[in-house]
């Protein structure tokens, strides 16, 4: 059994003038940013190089119609390198971009078109969430399918990661919820998934240490920019380290289920998991207690001072001051929807489902969806 494998090389910069001054960034780049990212961290450095502005071509999650638009875009221009300088969204695209695109990119996701490498890709992550620069999923809004779905290839890894700090210090709160528990969510999934290996188990736990502890601070702190800043070296490295771990074991049925409300409503990945954690892991509890759950379980307990049989209460009550839990129904589900995005989750992410911490049957996912409706 393969134990670990990281595949891009990690590169780690204070700002992002010294991440230019070993990149060298020029005409044969494009880089693909927020016009608020490229103003304050690029625009100052005077580079002469190709941008491409991505909320040009829409606001929010990932979807095939803005890997399309931005493919048109960026045709115009002869390069070799496409530098990634932003959020999930922009990590994701670009993971895509940096194929050998089809005039309809929904193809590479359902697998009619083979992925073929055609640019370097270097990674800068804007948020502390994703881990998206260490791994090779991308996840996208597939608008004519209306469902979320990720493909996970060799040719979709990034030739290097860029790790930044300076590049968070203007998270918006809610960004920084949303991507910070998305990291957590990640560290917690690949310490339980049966492909976890000693190796990856490192990763999960620190970075679950980390952002835990991050978040104790931060709470003390009243939850401000103010409060955040001196630990955000420690959410970018948590967020890495969680990205390595889920990036060898998988995500399990957290993520698979989140994608239901996130394609449907647009509700932000991180946010749309948080949703789904602590109900999933309860319903794992109802099935196998002794496993490896209970380790994770004390593990929790201990960080947040509490006793392991009301761990979960205690962590969404923790958690609920980063971010608030909502029942299901105030994104806009339906109750007929209960049986739809069960079976819509089971038809879409068994890559997701194969990494339970125990196989779920199709009455318990359901059971999991009515629970938080």
């Amino acid at each position: 059994m393969l134990a670990l494998r990281v595949v891009p090389k990690i590169y780690y910069f204070d700002t992002f003038k010294d991440f230019n001054e070993e990149f060298k960034l020029g005409k044969r780049d494009v880089l693909v940013t927020n016009e608020w990212m490229y103003k304050p961290y690029v625009e100052p450095l005077g580079i002469d190089t190709n941008v491409v502005y991505q909320e040009k071509f829409g606001m929010g999650e990932p979807s095939d119609e803005m890997i399309d638009a931005m493919a048109k875009e960026m045709a115009q221009y002869d390069f070799d390198r496409i530098i990634a300088f932003g959020g999930g969204t922009i990590v994701d695209i670009c993971k895509v971009l940096a194929l050998k695109v089809p005039e309809q990119s929904v193809k590479l996701f359902t697998g009619e078109v083979a992925p073929v490498r055609e640019k370097e890709l270097i990674v800068v992550p804007t948020t502390c969430g994703t881990g998206s620069e260490v791994t090779n999923v991308a996840i996208a809004e597939l608008k004519s399918l209306h469902t979320k779905k990720g493909i996970a290839v060799e040719e979709t890894y990034a030739a290097t990661a860029v790790l930044i700090p300076e590049s968070l210090q203007g998270l918006p709160d809610k960004v920084f919820a949303t991507s910070s528990i998305d990291a957590l969510i990640h560290a917690i999934e690949s310490f339980l998934s049966p492909k976890a290996s000693p190796f990856t188990e490192i990763f999960s736990l620190k970075a679950i240490e980390m952002i835990m502890d991050g978040y104790k601070k931060v709470i003390e702190g009243g939850c401000t920019k103010e409060a955040r800043a001196p630990y955000l070296k420690d959410f970018c490295l948590a967020a890495t380290y969680a990205g390595i771990a889920f990036g060898n074991a998988g995500c399990a049925a957290v993520h698979a289920l989140s994608y239901s409300i996130g394609g449907a409503f647009h509700v932000p990945h991180g946010e749309a998991n948080y949703q789904f954690f602590t109900e999933v892991f309860k319903m794992y509890m109802k099935k196998d207690p002794n496993g490896k759950i209970a380790q994770a379980n004390k593990i929790l307990a201990d960080i947040l001072g509490c006793d392991v049989a009301n761990v979960y209460d205690a962590l969404e009550d923790f958690l609920g001051k980063i971010m608030v839990k909502k029942p299901l129904k105030e994104y806009g589900m339906v109750e007929a929807q209960i049986d739809e995005f069960t079976d819509m989750t089971i038809a879409n992410q068994q890559r997701l489902l194969n990494n339970n911490y125990v196989p779920l049957s199709r009455e318990e996912i359901r059971e999991i969806f009515a629970n938080l409706y």
